[in-house]
């Protein structure tokens, strides 16, 4: 119902129904009867703006109509910078909680994911609920175009009828701001739900500051709709709890020949507005909250996103092709195992605690079907998915690590420099800023072993490197680089190497390299001062690992005389216009027991994960034919199977690992007497 609408059933002017709106009066109690007879609610659930808003009055869609130009946009181009992906979702999203986590109670911010399958009367409660006979002729015309998005809608409207299937996933955090601020003005609420490109991060500890990662909300709903709960830590319109609006991105579109540009919202007529269909936010009561699913679990700030009609196009890549009926996008059992990864993967330094430290972060996941519980929720713990990387970030934050290693499970420590130039127009502004860089023996759980990874504010992983170089026999080992603040309070000029770092980060933050904004605030060559932070830190991992190999030499169990080999025998000709896999680096160390531990990598080419190869042991003895020995063990170690000794490459793989110990049994000559050269051969006994 629209305020004239209400004004006529009511019998007063338009311009009294926006008077209650907006707190500049209050209706007779004669009159309040009359709003809920009108409204069909009891009276008891009327109230004024300042208590709750007129909790009574209707909510609506308003749609932005066409431009007066004629201008088309056929889908929101920040959404397009992501796939659907639930990765990157899980990444994007957790990081902008953690940059709205509260500061002055020290206390984690809390982040929950819940996936919830509606079906039968369940889901037609909620298309009530969110209006769905007002959206549906926008949903057809937008479906009816021959336009990506348009394809995507049409997919998610057939899911939806034809399945009686609708996956909503909420993304609920705690301890966090709120979307805070007027609903226009500068501020998070308008930042977020009325904005593009606007992030609103102030501390230069935050991820970003190009305000992209909130598209990745509607870029995993089918149906281009989000709805917004948000408990604010600063009070807006003398209110906290349960502000509520809803964005939908459409392309363009017309619906009875009207025109309409794109976005729409879900929220309350604003009467202060020149267009009397523009909707704002409005204070919810609890019925409507539970109605829409956005119901939150305390009083804590926070906000609750739901995403309607949410799948992970990206999970399609590793999915087997055997007719598996959980082998779709939105396969409920493969969303919560991805986000779990997920959030294991790229939050393990912000869960991580140490000392009387606390973590920054809590995650969770939990499925459910129809509101009731389907998977059970799941805490995220780092240590299972970074075993070795949490061992060393935990050691740091308690101040247990040590100089030099010299037992299994130390964790050792030293500074390197980055040399934090001058911010163009002002001298004195740079500095010598001393990273922290830890380094620890490997896991098998960790994934490559060898790697350095970085970080930098709120222990945001920014990218994960291979060390290259290393002396053959180094023990596998984890490194990690706190750059910035991630330093610790102490770090000197950590605050002008956050800044730095965080400019030469490109919308992903996947990577410190040069960027247009660096260039411009600092210098053209301001990145060589990276280069000299990766050069500096590499060489400081080879000092600290070649301690260990030192002790391993005196004791004569781990000595290699010979480098690793990968063989350069190229395939017979006229085998396939497909190229082969190729090893494409190698490490290894000799055990104890004088079996060779190798660890591979093997470069795939587009087309070549459907050849099946087998990996070759030989020893490089220096005359004669190379004796080819046995493994006793192989193992695959990701984007690959062994099934019989034979790797088997998963579906579009471009690389892919496995791990390798020789049969002792089966050497004709001691490891310390020579090297071990290592092939790939096809089943027809091609090698490449």
């Amino acid at each position: 119902m629209k305020q004239t609408e209400l004004a006529e059933a009511v019998g007063v002017t338009r311009a009294a129904v926006s008077a209650w709106i907006t707190g500049r009066a209050e209706p007779r109690t004669e009159t309040i009867n009359k709003i809920a007879e009108a409204l069909k609610l009891d009276v008891g659930t009327l109230h004024t703006r300042t208590t709750d808003t007129l909790a009574g009055l209707p909510f609506t869609w308003y749609h932005r109509p066409g431009h007066a130009d004629g201008g088309r946009e056929f889908g929101n181009a920040a959404a397009f910078a992501f796939e659907a992906d639930l990765e990157v979702l899980a990444r994007e999203a957790t990081q902008n909680s953690l940059d709205e986590r509260r500061r002055g109670n020290e206390q984690p911010v809390r982040v929950r994911y819940t996936l919830n399958e509606l079906t039968g009367e369940t889901l037609a409660r909620f298309r009530t609920a969110i209006r769905w006979d007002d959206l549906f002729p926008h949903y057809e015309s937008a479906a009816a175009q021959d336009q990506k998005v348009g394809r995507v809608i049409s997919a998610g409207l057939r899911e939806m009828y034809e399945r009686d299937r609708l996956v909503l996933l909420r993304v609920d955090d705690y301890n966090a701001s709120g979307l805070t601020g007027d609903d226009y003005a500068d501020g998070r609420f308008a930042a977020v739900v009325r904005r593009q490109l606007d992030s609103r991060k102030v501390d230069s500890g935050a991820g970003g500051s190009y305000g992209l990662g909130k598209a990745t909300l509607w870029a995993t709903s089918r149906l281009g709709l989000v709805l917004i709960n948000s408990t604010l830590a600063e009070a807006h319109e003398g209110r906290t709890d349960r502000r509520l609006i809803g964005r939908l991105d459409l392309p363009w579109r017309e619906v009875d020949g009207k025109p309409y540009a794109g976005p729409a919202w879900l929220g309350r007529p604003d009467a202060e507005a020149d267009n009397v269909d523009v909707v704002r936010s409005w204070w919810a009561d609890e019925d409507t909250v539970r109605s829409l699913h956005l119901d939150r679990e305390s009083d804590d700030p926070g906000t609750s996103f739901l995403i309607v009609g949410a799948h992970d196009v990206a999970s399609l890549a590793g999915a087997r092709s055997d007719g598996d009926p959980g082998d779709d996008e939105d396969s409920l059992e493969r969303m919560h195992r991805r986000l779990v990864q997920a959030l294991g993967r790229n939050f393990w330094a912000a869960m991580t605690t140490g000392g009387d430290r606390q973590p920054l972060l809590e995650a969770s996941v939990r499925t459910q079907r129809n509101g009731d519980e389907f998977l059970k929720e799941e805490r995220v713990d780092p240590v299972i998915y970074q075993p070795a990387r949490s061992r060393a970030l935990q050691a740091f934050l308690g101040g247990n690590t040590v100089e030099r290693i010299t037992e299994v499970g130390q964790v050792a420590a030293v500074t390197v420099p980055l040399k934090v130039p001058d911010i163009e127009g002002r001298p004195g502004s740079g500095g010598e800023h001393r990273a922290v860089l830890l380094v620890t023996d490997a896991s098998d759980a960790d994934g490559r072993p060898n790697q350095v990874t970085a970080m930098r504010g709120n222990r945001m992983t920014v990218k994960t490197s291979r060390v290259p170089d290393l002396p053959l026999g180094t023990d596998p080992f984890q490194a990690v680089l706190l750059a910035g603040r991630a330093a610790g309070d102490g770090a000197p000029f950590a605050a002008e190497a956050e800044e730095f770092l965080r400019t030469s980060e490109p919308p992903e933050h996947n990577k410190w390299s040069q960027t247009e904004e660096l260039r411009m605030r600092y210098s053209p060559s301001a990145h060589r001062r990276i280069a000299a932070l990766t050069t500096a830190t590499n060489k400081a991992v080879k000092e600290l690992v070649a301690v260990q190999k030192e002790k391993k030499d005196s004791n004569g169990t781990g000595k290699v005389r010979k480098r690793l080999k990968v063989s350069g025998k190229a395939a017979a000709k006229g085998n396939t216009a497909v190229a082969l896999p190729k090893l494409d680096d190698l490490d290894a160390t000799v055990g104890a027991d004088g079996a060779w531990q190798v660890t591979a990598e093997v470069k795939v080419p587009t087309g070549g994960d459907t050849w099946h190869m087998s990996p070759v042991a030989k020893l490089d003895v220096r005359s004669g034919p190379r004796p080819v020995v046995r493994w006793a063990e192989l193992v695959a170690v990701s984007n690959c199977e062994v099934v019989d000794g034979v790797l088997h490459f998963a579906p579009g793989a471009r690389r892919a690992s496995f791990r390798g110990v020789t049969d002792v049994s089966t050497h004709t000559v001691r490891a310390a007497l020579t090297g071990l050269v290592v092939e790939l051969h096809t089943g027809r006994g091609d090698s490449a």
